[in-house]
């Protein structure tokens, strides 16, 4: 494997403004806004008073659990396929444009009760963003030296949070979450469609592709080539044991923040009654903390290693929805010393720990597969970490929402501490400078 430069700062920020740009989709269609219109509005009430909700909940977590198992079918063999034929950029661009236009179309949703059509365009607009999040990441390993992936991946999802408070700024123009103002609410998907367009461009003018293709053998096609690769990598997989056990400790990391993503909003408006002032300083301090998050953990990984921050980062989850669960418990000790405050500003208030919680666990994961991928499979090896978090993610999502029909949805937020911990026990048994000596002697065969 040869030494890797670090790439000059104009491909740095091309490849960094993607994480700017499609922070527009996840932030304002799966985290804050479109999740809520959909389980509140666009989805029918269930008869149920206490969870009149659980239809349209339930509805959600399964459309993104389609959205992702499409992902984990796809994304290895998509990433075999842009290592073989050094085609990252083109199917990243594919990505983006497929992900604007299915996103853009949530306008036809015209009325509250049109789940199908969303529900559908939903599946179809996470399913190309996870995969373009696949595919951008893939550029990593070239981007600099190892010593340098955490600070270039801190960067880049630091750089993404703000994105992604822009975005939510432009869509709040559109006015309340209510039945009343449907036909503004119709706009969301459009306005984050024309966000991620413009926000996008930069990426495909200064990223470049920074391998050469292979001549395709006369008989064979892309997708059996991929396919081929992908079986023929799970064969030597004992080669990277290190990135198997990481891989595993992973799904559970991912189960969890797949959880907290989709639903935060959601739990903050249903369990602790939210209103439109809690919900913007929520999202503010997540946004700005998880930047800060990404980039300072970014240094402390180059420093201290990636293995040992993302423990730290799993520590400061398990603590934080500990917090979420105790938020009455925590209001009533501070009113009783002698500070005023409500629920609803503890629960805000918790968002520090999940917003650097989060920017730090995304970077931090990215940047261990860039240090344990071998140059010649970078596409491969993040289609697999694409897998394990889709994966991981629907199982999740599927989860709590059976759960929340069954219990109620704080119930089940308690167990997302648990799928945390599962993955810090697993990933005491990773070795990092074992899994980084093998991708530097991987030699295709």
């Amino acid at each position: 494997m040869q030494d890797i430069k670090r790439a000059p700062f104009r491909e740095i920020l091309g490849w960094c403004m993607f994480d700017f740009a499609n922070s527009s989709y996840t932030t304002v269609i799966i985290s804050v806004t479109y999740g809520i219109i959909f389980s509140q509005l666009v989805v029918p009430a269930s008869s149920n008073q206490e969870n009149p909700f659980e239809y349209g909940n339930l509805l959600w977590s399964i459309a993104l659990a389609i959205s992702y198992l499409l992902v984990v079918v796809t994304g290895p063999i998509f990433g075999a396929i842009t290592d073989y034929s050094a085609r990252k950029k083109q199917f990243l661009f594919y990505s983006y444009v497929f992900c604007i236009i299915s996103t853009g179309a949530l306008w036809f949703v015209i009325a509250p009760g049109q789940y199908f059509l969303a529900f559908i365009l939903i599946i179809f607009s996470n399913f190309f963003f996870a995969s373009g999040e696949n595919f951008a990441s893939s550029f990593l390993p070239y981007l600099g030296p190892k010593e340098d992936l955490g600070k270039i991946s801190g960067y880049a999802w630091g750089i993404g949070y703000f994105g992604g408070i822009a975005a939510v700024a432009l869509v709040n123009t559109l006015g309340p979450k209510t039945i009343e103002n449907f036909g503004s609410l119709r706009m969301v998907g459009p306005y984050t469609a024309f966000f991620f367009l413009f926000a996008g461009i930069p990426t495909f003018l200064l990223l470049r592709e920074y391998t050469a293709g292979k001549e395709k053998p006369e008989g064979l096609s892309y997708l059996k080539i991929g396919v081929e690769r992908v079986i023929s990598t799970l064969k030597e997989i004992h080669k990277f044991r290190d990135m198997a056990l990481y891989l595993v400790s992973l799904f559970f990391a991912m189960a969890a923040l797949g959880i907290v993503i989709s639903f935060a909003f959601i739990y903050g408006a249903q369990e602790i009654k939210t209103q439109k002032e809690h919900e913007i300083a929520m999202f503010l301090l997540i946004q700005l903390f998880a930047a800060i998050g990404a980039i300072i953990f970014g240094f402390i990984q180059d420093r201290i290693g990636a293995k040992k921050t993302f423990n730290i980062t799993l520590l400061l989850w398990v603590a934080c929805l500990l917090l979420i669960y105790w938020v009455e418990d925590l209001t009533t000790f501070l009113t009783g010393i002698g500070i005023p405050t409500t629920k609803q500003w503890v629960f805000v208030g918790t968002t520090v720990f999940a917003g650097a919680g989060l920017g730090a666990t995304q970077s931090a994961s990215r940047a261990i597969v860039g240090l344990f991928a071998p140059e010649s499979k970078s596409g491969e090896f993040f289609g697999l970490w694409g897998l394990s978090g889709k994966i991981a993610a629907a199982f999740g999502l599927v989860a709590v929402g059976g759960l929340q029909v069954l219990f109620d949805l704080r119930n089940s937020f308690l167990v997302v501490s648990i799928f945390f911990i599962v993955s810090l026990l697993i990933n005491f048994f990773v070795d990092e400078k074992r899994g980084i000596q093998a991708a530097i002697e991987y030699k295709e065969i």
